[in-house]
């Protein structure tokens, strides 16, 4: 693919989850990615391979670490996400690394950062959710706070926030000729995303979890079941929104929706109304209108809705659209690239010999551009 970042070479030895979708939004607006595995790391998770190649290189023979620093010295970006010093111990670290190319932009993705006495710690973004603060406001009131899936600290404190560092570090190589280590930890990016949340923590608009304007109880900001055990969001904050829905479910004279003591009463009102008719009736008679009245569709279904269609016509099941919007096309697959390892070691100039000691065993063979996601269960 083209786009603005063409010619912009990323090396990528992250695992999992985080590290990986970083480098597709990177390779979505055209950089080349190059995912580094071998040995017991056996990629990303499939779905995020798209636009990038995939070699096996053997870490712990020599020609295998020559052909890693031979990558370094083309690239722009390098992106990790070991636990802190593990990187360094396969002779990838920061320091190594910026010292043959003191252009690159190293990326570590982690959950706790560089530095600190939870750095070295395993976790998951359950964790990272947890103590950063968000966690323990996500949820309803009186139930375990509920994470939501693993779209906060993963993509959003993770991913995102790492993307956003690369392409701002890229930025400043033009302006000092240098590059720097962008330290991404995922409890920051989660804490980070609270920014709006942690002042209101314990005040009237968010005294507690599930409580609130945007916490669940308001009745203007919730979902509600309709006839037929499906459900419509309901975002109707400001005033002139709340009154226009009323309007349009024919519920009399509006009430002053701010007033806490009305509340009762219009999630009553509310509750009534959208019983009487499907969720895909509401979807069709709310549609076009100031009223902030959604469907809420399951994510096998969210392409049929009218704007999502318009805006992704041909973008396939189980795919998700380049963003944002550049002028790059969305893809019209998810590819499960081979591996390449033969071909870019060729492109570096190494000979026959030394591609061989330079690869992995294992390079070439079925599954090496892609873990086992999601794993079995039984």
């Amino acid at each position: 693919m083209t786009g603005p970042l063409t010619g912009v070479r990323v090396i990528d030895m992250s695992r999992l989850a985080p590290g990986p979708y970083c480098t597709m939004l990177l390779a979505d607006l055209g950089a080349e990615v190059i995912v580094v595995g071998g040995g017991r790391s056996s990629g990303a998770i499939p779905e995020f391979s798209r636009g990038k190649r995939f070699v096996s290189l053997n870490l712990k023979a020599p020609a295998g670490q020559a052909a890693l620093r031979k990558l370094v010295e083309t690239a722009d970006v390098f992106v990790e996400g070991f636990r802190p010093g593990v990187a360094a111990r396969l002779g990838a670290g920061y320091d190594d690394l910026s010292a043959l190319n003191p252009r690159l932009v190293y990326c570590s993705v982690t959950g706790y950062g560089q530095d600190g006495p939870r750095a070295a710690e395993a976790g998951h973004d359950i964790n990272y959710l947890a103590v950063s603060g968000a966690l323990g406001a996500l949820g309803a009131k009186g139930q375990p706070p509920q994470a939501p899936l693993n779209l906060v600290a993963d993509f959003a404190g993770g991913s995102m926030v790492a993307t956003i560092g690369i392409l701002a570090a890229l930025v400043g190589v033009r302006t000092t000729g240098k590059g720097c280590h962008v330290d991404a930890a995922m409890i920051d990016g989660s804490l980070s995303l609270m920014a709006m949340h942690l002042p209101m923590w314990q005040t009237e608009h968010f005294p507690e979890r599930g409580s609130g304007l945007l916490a669940g109880d308001a009745p203007f900001y919730r979902t509600y079941p309709c006839k037929d055990g499906r459900f419509v969001a309901v975002g109707a904050l400001e005033k002139p929104f709340f009154e226009r829905m009323w309007a349009m479910l024919d519920l009399g004279p509006a009430p002053d929706h701010m007033v806490r003591a009305n509340w009762p009463m219009i999630e009553q009102r509310l509750s009534q109304a959208f019983m009487a008719h499907s969720r895909d009736g509401w979807a069709t008679f709310f549609l076009g209108s100031d009223a902030c009245v959604t469907p809420v569709y399951d994510p096998d279904e969210c392409l049929r809705d009218p704007q999502m269609a318009s805006r992704h016509a041909g973008l396939p099941a189980g795919a998700v659209p380049v963003v944002p919007r550049m002028g790059v096309p969305n893809p019209t697959a998810i590819e499960q690239p081979g591996d390449e390892t033969q071909a870019v070691l060729t492109e570096l100039g190494m000979d026959e010999t030394a591609r061989a000691e330079a690869a992995d065993p294992a390079a070439g063979k079925a599954g090496k551009s892609g873990m086992d996601w999601p794993p079995a269960l039984s």
